[in-house]
């Protein structure tokens, strides 16, 4: 197996830090994101890897992230947005916007695009982390990316899931011929401490011995198609552009077929995040 230069967020805990753990053990470099200092660094210190901390309800953390890893890594061949969650109560975060659409698109979107030199260069694979919620819950607007008019945790999380769908899609158009490939996945349900502080639907499954008794899978198993996807290569084992689960493509919410879509949201999310748009 060729050994890979990996960047993983939110890799300390729950599917990030079980996939951490397997890709470590299966050789390859992998450079450990998290917010949590004292969880990234304990696992960084179990694994024998680099770890950076950025809390991605900062931008200006973000972009600093981006230069740790530019000078810390010439080649970068796999990037995982896997940070993100659901949260409670309607939040804005100190640069303005929904905390649910910051931390699990906006914030990935402009690390990825600051990276982008450095991953086109490596021909790299930009995975990432999604969900059936994107299905169930998700529906665009790009006038109320914020969610001012019809604000739930669901909907937030919904859309936001969609966006990393989208986001994936708008990669593969904008930048398959500079050798990029991107994909999203759903993990499957796993038991962790996701929707905990919240009162969403997803808090019963999730958080409840009832929820869990409706196939909730663990951590290590979760992480199992990040591994991969990771791993593999585009072309060969998953397709680029696409929408993965269980390890084969699937269907999603209808709003992921909207190509206008996705560039329209490419376009806000560069003006929303101040980075010039690139590669038409």
């Amino acid at each position: 197996m060729l050994e890979k230069t990996i960047i993983l967020t939110g890799a300390s805990d729950g599917i990030g830090a079980a996939a951490a753990r397997q890709l470590v053990a299966d050789g390859h470099t992998v450079a450990l994101v998290g917010r949590s200092k004292q969880k990234t660094e304990a696992l960084a210190q179990e694994l024998d890897a680099d770890f950076f901390l950025a809390d991605f309800t900062r931008f200006s953390e973000v972009r600093t992230l981006a230069a740790r890893l530019k000078d810390s890594y010439p080649r970068i061949d796999v990037l995982v947005n896997n940070a993100g969650g659901i949260f409670g109560n309607q939040t804005r975060t100190e640069d303005g916007f929904e905390k649910t659409l910051q931390v699990n698109h906006l914030a990935p979107f402009l690390l990825t695009n600051l990276l982008m030199d450095t991953l086109t260069a490596s021909n790299a694979s930009i995975i990432n982390t999604a969900s059936v919620g994107a299905r169930f819950f998700g529906k665009i607007d790009l006038d109320d990316l914020n969610n001012v008019r019809r604000y739930s945790a669901n909907k937030a999380y919904g859309d936001a899931k969609l966006a990393n769908i989208l986001f994936a899609k708008e990669l593969h158009r904008r930048f398959s011929e500079q050798g990029i490939s991107a994909v999203a996945f759903h993990p499957g349900n796993v038991m962790t401490s996701f929707a905990s502080d919240t009162t969403s639907v997803l808090r019963f499954i999730y958080q409840t011995r009832l929820g869990r008794m409706t196939g909730l899978i663990s951590p290590e198993q979760g992480a199992l198609p990040l591994v991969w996807l990771a791993e593999g290569e585009s072309g060969q084992e998953w397709v680029s552009g696409e929408y993965y689960e269980k390890q084969k493509i699937a269907k999603t919410n209808p709003q992921a077929a909207d190509a206008q879509l996705a560039a329209g949201l490419w376009d806000k999310s560069a003006e929303l995040v101040r980075l010039s748009t690139r590669a038409q």
